[in-house]
């Protein structure tokens, strides 16, 4: 196995310990209470990222045996065994969480294998639509170090990645849409990287690159920079921090539609 396979391997065993920490969280909030809204959403953006992870273990193929445990953890099974819609949320989070084993588990062998990714290049990134190549593991890493940050009840820590994350794609998006079409807009005058991060993120709505997801930006995520570096976490409370982290996903979609 080379050196450059077995970090990648090691990465995903990381990655994947991660969420498992994660859905356990969520099936003990949904076991506490399954109508609560908080847990509901908690729950759909973890499963998300497992379909995003599961997505690239598996090569992008839906016949790949872990890709396969994925779409049935979605089922529940009939008494004559026959698969049908409708599993509850908290047994769907289990089977997950059974799946993420199974990964680690075929990740961790000694022997290598069965490797589950398909190649030894790196797995496609989140943030593949980025155009800055160079950016795209920096903000991967910090995005992974966000969920750490937000799991650890680190929520300043939590809230300035998300915004840190967020002002590098929206700028990376206004930098390849060209300053003469910026301006035509009614951008600012000057370089982007001179604007505020709140003139970044209306000169991007503006020109439509996201639309209305920013909005929802709390007031002390948009002063972000003023509480870089100052100590002054107490104004920073978990519900900012889990709104910015939206208002990212949001954005990450706008800019990547197909993902």
């Amino acid at each position: 196995m080379s050196e450059g396979l077995e970090a990648q391997i090691k990465d995903f065993v990381s990655r994947l310990e991660h969420l498992i920490r994660r859905g356990e969280q969520v099936r003990d909030a949904l076991a506490a209470d399954s109508l609560n809204p908080s847990a509901i959403v908690a729950t759909r953006a973890w499963q998300e990222e497992c379909g995003v992870a599961i997505n690239q273990l598996s090569g992008g193929s839906k016949a790949h045996w872990l890709a396969r445990s994925f779409s049935e953890a979605f089922l529940m099974r009939s008494a004559n065994g026959n698969a049908s819609e409708g599993a509850a949320p908290q047994e769907i989070v289990q089977r997950l969480l059974d799946v993420l084993a199974q990964g680690v588990a075929a990740l961790s062998r000694e022997d290598g294998g069965p490797v589950i990714i398909a190649s030894e290049n790196v797995p496609p990134s989140r943030f593949e639509f980025v155009h800055n190549a160079e950016l795209r593991q920096v903000l991967e890493q910090a995005y992974s170090e966000n969920g750490l940050a937000m799991e650890q009840g680190e929520y300043a820590l939590a809230m300035r990645t998300s915004c840190g994350i967020l002002e590098a794609i929206v700028t990376d998006a206004l930098e390849h849409k060209g300053l003469n079409e910026l301006a035509a807009a009614g951008a600012p005058a000057g370089k982007i990287g001179e604007w505020s991060f709140d003139e970044r993120l209306t000169v991007a709505e503006n020109t439509r690159l996201i639309r209305g997801g920013c909005a929802r930006l709390p007031a002390v995520a948009r002063a972000y920079r003023d509480h870089s570096g100052n100590g002054d976490d107490s104004a920073i409370s978990e519900r900012d921090a889990r709104l910015t982290g939206q208002v990212l996903k949001v954005v990450m979609r706008d800019l990547n539609p197909g993902r």
